[in-house]
Formats: structure tokens, sequence, C-alpha cells
């Protein structure tokens, strides 16, 4: 199977209503992201399939419950996952990526070159000292991590960015109950939801916190 006839059937199996280039613009991404990988290492995947159900439909299955997501910080994405996905498949979502490590950093920044990704950005910075660059008394309504790291030091990482509206988005595995049990003081989970992903047999769970 191609890699757009498995991205068309996996968006529709994801139930996800999106514009009608966005298999396309999806697929030319993985095709970066793979051609990349080959100097960057930018994801353990360099199978076409593997790339497909782990790591785009993977990042397509939260976009549901962004919903009411305008601003989103997508933290430590690597090869811009699920950052460049997302702002892909909603082209009016502003998404800023930060990314401690150069060199993916700049893959990002190509990608949004070359895909015209005009409201998304990629930073080169550390999480815990990075500012949005639409100013400290604007907070982001999401921010999102994937893979990033333990439950509570995402939230620690990333609460300066938090307001009392911002909803945190933790892309985990397994349920991951020992760190939920963790959680700093002044976050609460809010709800915690299980995803399936086309051609992934694989637990997902997304965890959604918010301020107390």
């Amino acid at each position: 199977m191609s890699m757009g006839r498995a991205l068309a059937d996996g968006i529709a199996a994801l139930g996800l209503d999106l514009p009608a280039d966005t298999p396309a613009r999806l697929e030319a991404f993985a095709r970066l992201l793979i051609k990349w990988n080959k100097v960057y290492n930018l994801t353990a995947l360099r199978d076409e399939a593997q790339v497909v159900t782990h790591h785009l439909l993977d990042s397509l299955s939260v976009l549901p419950h962004l919903a009411g997501v305008t601003r989103l910080v997508d933290v430590g994405s690597g090869g811009g996952l699920p950052g460049v996905v997302l702002a892909i498949a909603r082209p009016d979502l502003q998404v800023d990526s930060v990314e401690t490590v150069q060199k993916k950093a700049t893959f990002q920044n190509q990608a949004r070159i070359e895909l015209k990704l005009e409201h998304f950005r990629a930073h080169h910075a550390r999480i815990e000292s990075w500012q949005p660059p639409y100013g400290p008394d604007a907070a982001p309504d999401g921010i999102i991590s994937r893979a990033f790291a333990d439950l509570a030091d995402f939230v620690n990482l990333t609460a300066h960015l938090a307001g009392p509206d911002t909803r945190l988005f933790a892309m985990k595995g397994v349920y991951p109950a020992d760190e939920i049990a963790r959680l700093p003081a002044g976050f609460v989970l809010e709800r915690c939801l299980e995803l399936a992903v086309p051609g992934l047999d694989a637990a997902r769970h997304l965890l959604i916190v918010k301020r107390t």
C-alpha cells in the first residue's frame, strides 16, 4: 500500500474531516523526515509504514481533543511530532515548537518553509526559560508533549506558561498511574482518554491536566 493511501485510510478510520490536500502534505512531511533522518537521526523509525502509523496517525489521534485550542506549544517534539503534523492538519492552529536540540529545530523550520506552514514556528530553546512570542500576558490554550518526560517533569517545566484556562496534553502509552499520582501541587488530572491509532497495536492514552 502506498504511503498516501495508508494516510488517507488512517485519517478516515480516525473519523477526521480534514482539508483535501492534507494526506499529500503529510506524505511530503514524512518523506522529508525520512530524508533528513539519514543524516540527522531524527527518529529511530525508518520504515515508511511505521512512520505513517507510529508518527503521523499517532499524532493525528489527539486532534479531536484540541477543538478549543487556537495557540498550542509543543514541547520536545524532536522531528516535529506532533507539532508539524497538527499544523498541517489544522492550518488555523498557531503552533510553537520548543526543541533543545539545534539540528531538530533546524529540521522543523525547514519543514515549515517547504510545506508553507504559516502558523508554525520552531524555537531552539529550553522550555523552562522560554516565553511565547505573543507576550507573557497571553497564555497558550494548550501545551502538548509526546514521549517527552515524566508527567510531573512536564508540568513543572511548563508551569510558567500555563494560565488558568490552559490545558496540558501529555501523550502516553500505557496508563501511567504512578506518574499521575506524582502530579505537582496546584495541578490536577482533568481527563484521561484512551486513543485508538489505526494500524498500531499498542496502548495509547492522552492525559489532560489543568490548574486547580
